[in-house]
């Protein structure tokens, strides 16, 4: 009796539920369309690395107005205007570069190379060359020379003053805190046997007391101040050289600083390229420490901008740089005991400013290499700020030769070590012999960083390393040397993974710049900034990540740069 009413019953619910469906497919409606999220952009079969810890690849991500809005492995779930086939190929959170010389490296790219010079000769003849194409009386400026390519030989005036007459010349070396300059240069700024150099400062004299054109730290500052400042033209020029560049290399973000105290006007130029309708790469300026009052004036009445350019930033220095032999240590240098280095800003100064920025809620980013440097700076942000270092995100800028107490220090007040690991693979050739076999145990130690509990995020520094983020990437991983010479890595203990170096790129420096809600992962609500690689950074051979192609690059869901365009 009751057996046959449930059959009933069970006929019944069937008949019911098979009438239904033939309605909603009569109407074209399926049961999951009620709940499908609208977007403009579904962009499909990709490898998509979310940069979320512990997630695992999805295969479809959906765009709406700017941001994102789903990111999964269900077509279903998404009704989109456009598809996008990703054709397999990888897609992350796109690039940020922690500290870019950004007006610098696109004047570079319009000016001599010396990058790779490897003899007195080349050097000299590419200078030579450049200035037969240059106007006359027309500076010739940034170079990125390196002497450790011809066994450490200073480059000196002589070599180049005769074929350059005509032009002033101040190249620099590529680390920004060593320069040559030719006797025109050396005219203009009045540096003759007599002058002195200013504190934090060297200029290199030969027997006689001449200056033999080398100029160190400070000692820069007295030819920058009378370079004459470029035209309107040519900074709008220098700012579209450096964002292609940086488009094309899978950047959406940059953070530019100056090396140059003297510099007032860098935020001013972002801003007249903005005015312009140039800017696309998003970008927050650190301005010069020196100048922190004027900037608390510029926050107060005209705010820190927008998500295109932000500011409300300070930049400083304690020390110089290692291939200068500039950098400050605790103990002589090995391969020269008659200096530690040196700071580059008067200590009881640089604190001053480090305090009067802090409590004007500016951020703070601090240059420092050696490691009697690096424990000045960690000193003074810990008796400025106190209980607030860590919400304060302080950075130390390169972080290069730290004590393994400093990274411990660092990993517990939570400041960030904000390093460029292509700095790595140059210095490796010859760090050891500057400060010998233990101090270069903790040297770029992003392994014992990372392990420690601390934040590492990575840039490139450029012009004065390559700006390519595959590179760093390529350069953190392997750590083979630019010479060749450590197939196996320099220090290879401090080798970190690939993935581990891509969250340094993106999601670190998104925690750095306070903006870790916005970008850095993919994942809903954030920024449709995105980068397509045509091959999976994990996947390839190590040695191969610097030379994987940046397919596009899109910032707030538009295609800023695509190979395929050129």
């Amino acid at each position: 009796m009751y057996g046959k009413k449930i059959i009933t019953l069970i006929i019944f619910l069937l008949a019911f539920t098979v009438g239904c469906e033939k309605q909603q497919k009569s109407h074209n409606i399926t049961p999951e369309s009620s709940h499908k999220i609208s977007a403009d952009n579904l962009y499909t079969h990709g490898v998509i690395w979310t940069g979320v810890k512990g997630e695992q690849p999805k295969t479809l991500l959906a765009t709406k107005n700017g941001k994102i809005v789903y990111v999964g492995n269900n077509n279903g779930e998404v009704q989109a205007s456009n598809t996008i086939d990703l054709k397999g190929a990888f897609m992350m959170p796109g690039f940020v570069d922690n500290h870019v010389h950004f007006f610098e490296g696109g004047a570079a790219l319009a000016s001599v190379d010396l990058r790779d010079a490897k003899s007195p000769e080349e050097f000299t003849q590419r200078i030579t060359d450049f200035a037969k194409k240059s106007e006359s009386n027309k500076w010739i400026l940034n170079g990125n020379w390196d002497h450790e390519n011809w066994n450490g030989e200073l480059p000196h005036k002589n070599w180049i003053d005769k074929t350059t007459k005509s032009n002033p010349v101040f190249v620099i070396r590529l680390d920004g805190h060593m320069a040559l300059a030719n006797s025109a240069a050396l005219a203009a700024a009045g540096i003759n046997k007599d002058t002195q150099a200013p504190s934090g400062g060297t200029i290199l004299k030969d027997a006689n007391g001449e200056p033999t054109g080398i100029l160190k730290g400070n000692a820069l500052n007295l030819v920058f101040s009378i370079i004459p400042q470029p035209s309107e033209q040519e900074i709008l020029e220098s700012y579209a050289l450096a964002q292609s560049h940086a488009l094309s290399l899978g950047l959406t973000k940059v953070f530019a600083v100056t090396a140059n105290e003297t510099e007032t006007t860098m935020l001013g130029n972002f801003r007249l390229a903005k005015q312009r309708g140039l800017m696309k790469l998003r970008t927050y300026v650190y301005t010069p420490i020196e100048h922190w009052k004027s900037l608390q004036q510029l926050v107060l009445t005209q705010g820190v901008g927008d998500d295109l350019l932000g500011w409300g930033g300070v930049k400083g220095f304690v020390d110089g740089s290692l291939g200068a032999a500039t950098a400050w240590f605790h103990k002589p240098y090995s391969n020269n005991a008659d200096t530690s280095g040196a700071p580059l800003t008067e200590p009881s100064a640089l604190k001053e400013m480090i305090a009067g920025a802090y409590n004007a809620d500016l951020r703070l980013a601090i240059h420092a290499i050696g490691d009697k440097a690096i424990d000045n700076v960690i000193s003074n942000y810990k008796e400025i700020a106190g209980d607030n270092v860590k919400a304060a995100r302080f950075r130390i800028e390169h972080f290069q030769h730290p004590s393994l107490k400093a990274i411990k220090s660092i990993s517990q007040q939570k400041i960030i070590a904000a390093a460029q690991p292509s700095h790595a693979v140059d210095d490796g050739r010859w760090a050891e012999a500057s400060i010998g076999a233990e101090r270069i145990k903790s040297t770029y130690a992003f392994r014992d960083i990372l392990d420690s509990g601390a934040i590492l995020s990575f840039g490139s520094d450029w012009p004065v390393a390559p700006l390519s983020p595959l590179h760093g990437v390529y350069s953190a991983v392997t750590r083979q040397t630019t010479d060749n010479l450590n197939p196996q890595g320099w220090l290879p203990e401090q080798k970190i993974t690939v993935e581990e170096a891509l969250t340094a790129y993106t999601s670190a420096n998104a925690y750095a710049g306070f903006e870790e809600d916005k970008y850095g992962t993919l994942e809903v609500g954030k920024q449709a900034d995105m980068v397509v690689l045509a091959d999976d950074p994990r996947a390839v051979s190590p040695k191969n990540i610097k030379n994987i192609k940046v397919m596009s690059t899109i910032i707030n869901d538009e295609i800023v740069y695509s190979a395929t365009s050129k």
